[in-house]
């Protein structure tokens, strides 16, 4: 492993023991979890993207690199349905092996490893990540309900296209796009922020990637994996393995090379998001398989993403 990926994994390292230390001294509570969640997501998290896209213009951003890496995510789901079979499981599993965490890992991660030009790239993919994959899944998992209930009235297709329509405006209104998507708005204006707004949005943008990962530790810790290792071992090889080596194949099959190549590469070796687990135990399916999924995913992403951010410095 080089310096700079040594460098730029070892703080990611130590915030995720430290949180793991916090969670088996039990310091943080399981039930303190959800609320730290919550603090992190609605309030550090949209400052920290926001202030991110306010100074960034359209004419900036690059689609090509967001394209491979969805194209690769859809492979990888598509792929999924065929081996698992089309049910509201395996719509689920689909999305644990291509839904990365790219909030809480991946904007502390690509921030110190990469820099500010690194970012947008990571925050192009953010802003269209959850409306993509998360309205894909809720389509399919829709459809999976309808074929395994083998009938689908009018009532049915009404229901399907009230809930996919509601999970298009939640994707929009949400946490994480809505400040991205405002940022950007902001920055086309050409208006100065003042410092007294400015700086508190800062502090609180400041304070994401610590918070963020010190909750990836908790989380570790207070998550037992049980007797669903092994499937959720397989789990994470796609995401973490096939994932990334995929993308970096259509990336350069793309054209696509240096940073830009870079950062989708490394955030498609992420580990599972979390939100998956919304999925799971909203359609009450593999709901064990995708906590223990999360958790080896996540723990063995110590060692894969080294190995993937070392490997596409040469690409």
């Amino acid at each position: 492993m080089n310096a700079s990926v040594f460098s730029s994994l070892l703080p990611v390292v130590l915030l995720i023991a430290c949180g793991y230390m916090a969670g088996k001294r039990r310091w943080v509570g399981a039930a303190s979890v959800k609320d730290l969640s919550n603090l992190i997501f609605l309030l550090l998290a949209p400052a920290l993207l926001f202030r991110a896209m306010s100074t960034v213009h359209v004419e900036q951003l690059s689609l090509r690199p967001v394209a491979a890496y969805f194209v690769g995510a859809g492979l990888i789901f598509a792929g999924t349905l065929v081996w698992r079979g089309f049910n509201r499981t395996a719509a689920v599993l689909a999305l644990a092996n291509t839904y990365s965490n790219t909030v809480m890992i991946g904007i502390a991660l690509i921030g110190l490893a990469y820099g500010p030009e690194g970012m947008v790239v990571l925050l192009t993919l953010i802003s269209l990540h959850s409306l993509v994959l998360m309205t894909s899944a809720t389509i399919v998992l829709e459809l999976a309900v309808a074929h395994e209930h083998a009938t689908i009235s009018g009532a049915e297709r009404r229901s399907m296209a009230h809930t996919v329509g509601r999970a298009l405006f939640n994707a929009v209104i949400h946490p994480v796009p809505l400040p991205i998507i405002a940022g950007l708005l902001w920055a086309q204006t050409g208006l100065t922020m003042p410092a007294a707004i400015d700086t508190p949005i800062a502090l609180l943008g400041a304070a994401f990637s610590p918070v963020a990962l010190v909750l990836v530790g908790i989380t570790l810790a207070l998550t037992p994996v049980g007797m669903h290792w092994r499937g959720a071992l397989v789990q994470a090889t796609i995401k973490n393995i096939v994932h990334p080596a995929l993308v970096a194949g259509l990336g350069l099959l793309f054209g696509l090379r240096g940073l830009p190549l870079t950062v989708m590469v490394v955030a498609a070796a992420l580990p599972i998001g979390a939100n998956v687990f919304l999925f799971s135990q909203r359609y009450k399916t593999a709901e064990e398989l995708v906590t223990a999924s999360v958790v080896v995913s996540t723990g063995l992403a110590l060692v894969t993403l080294s190995l993937v951010m070392a490997l596409v410095g040469r690409l």
